[in-house]
């Protein structure tokens, strides 16, 4: 046999080193579904879209976590409106609840200034994604949605090989470029064996307020075409919407408004 590389774009679906051992939660808490959302590139909206799961998840009465793995990009404190730093307790780290009882972790929750950058090399930052998964106290969940890092580096890697993951939800948008990007998170998934549950494209399209046509101002985008090449039956379309751009940027997601994702959530709470 070989020796590893560590490349797991260069072996077999069936390679014996991805055979790692699962991560479990602390033994204070208990977490029945695991679904990772993730981008091709960064400033897709994927944020965004992890808020908008967990808050319409946590509307259909479920027990909903959100941890933000995108350790030096992390956003989900600004989109949920939460300040200040988290605290511990015998079970392990507090994560932050939301005013709707959404659970929490974010790095930023652990500097002393939310704009001070994190300059760390991978196995910190792989450590960190281990910490906040065995660590902390999430208590009963019956969802945790992880809000990855773009792009198909370390830290994916380790979510994917070491987390329980259930499945992924892809956000792209509808640029040519983009869409190529997108694959290349597919085809990772697929490689990795993890399920892809539902591709959202987001700046779809701009809705005019008086005629209530739909114009697709950066195009209509490809998205249908790698669904059909990855057999993902699943495609939901994100507006251009001041008012979502507004609810994430005033930390005030768990109030927005809109269907548009609907039924990626019914698929996913199934």
């Amino acid at each position: 046999m070989s020796e590893c590389t560590h490349d797991c774009s260069s072996c077999g679906e069936n390679c014996s080193s991805r055979e790692i051992q699962k991560l479990k939660p602390n033994e204070h808490s208990s977490i029945k579904k695991i679904y990772a959302v993730v981008s091709g590139k960064g400033g897709v909206g994927k944020s965004m879209v992890t808020s908008m799961l967990s808050v319409l998840t946590n509307r259909k009465g479920y027990k909903v976590g959100v941890m933000d793995a995108d350790i030096t990009g992390p956003s989900m404190c600004n989109e949920f409106g939460l300040t200040g730093k988290t605290s511990g307790c015998d079970f392990g780290i507090m994560p932050m609840t939301t005013p709707t009882g959404i659970e929490v972790i974010s790095m930023n929750m652990f500097l002393n200034n939310p704009s001070d950058p994190v300059v760390w090399r991978g196995s910190m930052l792989n450590g960190v994604i281990n910490q906040f998964f065995q660590d902390v106290f999430w208590g009963d969940l019956d969802y945790l949605y992880i809000d990855m890092p773009p792009g198909t580096g370390d830290i994916p890697l380790t979510v994917f090989q070491s987390l329980p993951i259930d499945g992924i939800i892809v956000v792209t948008s509808p640029q040519d470029l983009v869409s190529m990007i997108v694959e290349k998170a597919v085809k990772m998934a697929k490689l990795m064996n993890v399920p892809i549950v539902g591709l959202v494209q987001n700046l779809s399209y701009f809705e005019c307020p008086n005629c209530k046509n739909k114009h697709f101002i950066f195009g209509e985008g490809k998205i249908e075409e790698v669904a059909r090449n990855y057999e993902i039956d699943s495609i939901s379309y994100l507006p251009i919407d001041p008012k979502l751009a507004e609810s994430s940027d005033n930390g005030m997601m768990e109030w927005f408004q809109g269907d548009y994702l609907d039924s990626l959530i019914e698929k996913i709470t199934k």
